[in-house]
């Protein structure tokens, strides 16, 4: 990794402290030796699962109030401090969808916006899906769906699906059924 162009923290100026983020403002010095600002959101970390069963696609469809509408996504949550990604993972599945599976396979992690934010997403993919209860947060309202692959391909055409987590999670569906790997 190249580090030529490292900033270094000077100062860092608490602004919010919330129960999903904090923001900050640091002081940086560039590498031309000139200071600058940084808005910067701490977040946790998030997981994230592509769950198929029976040849569909889990997905839940929610009211995103940043966005002032609804989306369609792959089951999702905020980490716990502390807590493994396959075990939220695992939680999160359960609670959102009823479905539990002993066994994930991580796809791939990413940084959801690294211009002012450190939130880190790991996603997993889960098959032989066991039903069970769902279980959502008391603040929590969503509806399941079951989509096959032209489904998902179609609510990314119309616009109902758009966060990057599950239009990544589509195409890489498409590539295990063309691959047989994920």
């Amino acid at each position: 990794m190249n580090d030529k162009y490292k900033e270094t923290t000077i100062g860092t100026e608490p602004i919010f402290q919330g129960r999903v983020i904090s923001l900050q403002v640091d002081t940086v010095a560039l590498p031309n030796g000139e200071t600058a600002k940084r808005e910067i959101v701490k977040h946790p970390g998030a997981v994230a699962v592509l769950a198929i069963h029976e040849g569909r696609m889990i997905v839940v469809e929610q009211y995103r109030k940043p966005l002032e509408r609804s989306l369609v996504e792959i089951p999702a949550g905020k980490l716990e401090p502390g807590e493994d990604p396959l075990e939220a993972a695992k939680r999160e599945l359960e609670e959102e969808t009823g479905f539990r599976c002993d066994t994930l396979k991580p796809i791939f992690s990413f940084y959801t916006s690294p211009g002012f934010a450190d939130e880190i997403l790991h996603v997993y993919f889960a098959e032989q899906l066991v039903p069970g209860e769902v279980r959502l947060d008391e603040d929590e309202f969503l509806d399941i769906e079951f989509l096959t692959l032209e489904a998902a391909q179609q609510y990314i055409a119309e616009g109902r699906i758009r966060d990057a987590k599950t239009v990544a999670a589509v195409y890489a569906w498409q590539a295990y059924q063309l691959t047989g790997r994920i």
